[in-house]
């Protein structure tokens, strides 16, 4: 991002530059604020970049994985009162983006500072996003590298179909993502935000082996 702010200035023509990007963020925000005014709860919508994206109805094993996981997220989250975990709904406000993750959670400090009534929520701890072929480009791409320049501190990709999950956490030197590991159904992942939240790959595709796991939550 620096180098690109570089070039930029070193252009003769950088006042246009700047100026015509201006405009097209001043017309963003205005398209912005019309999406709050259109957005309701029975809309499943982001804000991506000056255009409002709808979203269609997610295959059965989506849903399975973002449920199987949320409860297990929750039930720990909860028990422990480490903060709130919000599945699906929780419109995600960033400087140019409104997400809405499939999981998102906020750990003591955030959660401390959402209320009853809240609507939009501030960049979470840790962002599950559960892969689709609509959605597919958009998490690895936009939300991939919007997520990490809002310090998401962990970032989770699942994939229903190969039933996997890919982690990722911010590097120190590039203040990107790096892949800190991929898991398969026979392997065990363990936040690294999340303090203490181990579990079973399978569990969050194989409802019997979610029951175990969430057992094995409640009684650790």
């Amino acid at each position: 991002m620096s180098e690109l702010l570089l070039q930029i200035l070193d252009a003769p023509q950088a006042p246009l530059i700047l100026q015509k990007v201006q405009a097209i963020l001043d017309e963003e925000r205005k398209k912005r604020y019309a999406f709050y005014e259109w957005l309701d709860e029975d809309k499943k919508a982001e804000f991506i970049n000056g255009e409002v994206v709808v979203h269609s109805p997610a295959l059965d094993r989506h849903n399975s994985a973002m449920l199987l996981l949320a409860t297990l997220l929750t039930v720990y989250v909860n028990d422990r009162q480490l903060g709130y975990v919000r599945a699906e709904k929780a419109l995600v406000e960033l400087t140019r983006n409104s997400y809405e993750p499939d999981i998102c959670y906020f750990g003591p400090a955030k959660a401390a500072q959402i209320m009853p009534d809240q609507l939009y929520y501030p960049a979470p701890d840790l962002v599950v996003e559960v892969l689709s072929k609509s959605t597919e480009k958009i998490d690895r791409e936009i939300k991939f590298a919007d997520y990490a320049a809002h310090r998401v501190a962990e970032y989770w990709i699942i994939d229903p179909l190969r039933r996997t999950i890919e982690q990722y956490g911010i590097d120190a030197d590039t203040l990107e993502y790096a892949l800190t590991g991929l898991f398969g159904l026979k392997e065990t992942i363990t936040s690294q935000t999340l303090s203490g939240f181990s579990i079973p790959v399978r569990a969050v595709f194989d409802e019997t082996a979610n029951i175990l796991a969430l057992r094995n939550l409640l009684i650790n």
